[in-house]
C-alpha cells in the first residue's frame, strides 16, 4: 500500500491505511460474490480520474454504490468478474450515508 500523510493516524485500534484495506478487501469479496451487479473503470464517466486511483461499483437494488479503490487492487478487482468498464456510470450524487443505508439494505433482503 502507498502511503499518504492520514494513513498512519489512529484511533488507538486501527489506522485509517488498515481501515482502507479493509475497505477494498470487503469490497473486493461482496463483488465476488455478486459479480453481474459490480463494475469498476479508471474513468468516472465525464472522463475525469483520481490519480492513483480506479473507481468501483455494484448496482444494488436501492442504487448504486462506489468506492474509489487505489491501483494496486485492480488486477485482484478483475478476479472477482466485475465488469470492467471504459467509463463508471453516471454518479447519482450519492454520499456515504446513501452507500450505507444502500448496503443495509441488500444485507438484509
Amino acid at each position: 500500500m502507498t502511503s499518504n500523510s492520514t494513513d498512519d493516524i489512529s484511533d488507538g485500534y486501527h489506522t485509517f491505511g488498515e481501515l482502507y484495506e479493509h475497505r477494498w478487501a470487503l469490497l473486493a469479496a461482496l463483488m465476488h460474490c455478486a459479480p453481474e451487479r459490480a463494475w469498476m473503470s479508471r474513468l468516472h464517466h465525464d472522463g475525469t480520474a483520481y490519480e492513483g486511483f480506479f473507481i468501483a461499483g455494484m448496482d444494488l437494488p436501492a442504487g448504486t454504490i462506489t468506492y474509489h479503490v487505489r491501483d494496486v487492487w485492480w488486477a485482484a478487482y478483475q478476479l472477482t468478474g466485475a465488469n470492467v468498464c471504459e467509463r463508471a456510470p453516471i454518479w447519482d450524487e450519492h454520499d456515504p450515508a446513501h452507500v450505507i443505508a444502500r448496503l443495509r439494505l441488500w444485507a438484509i433482503s
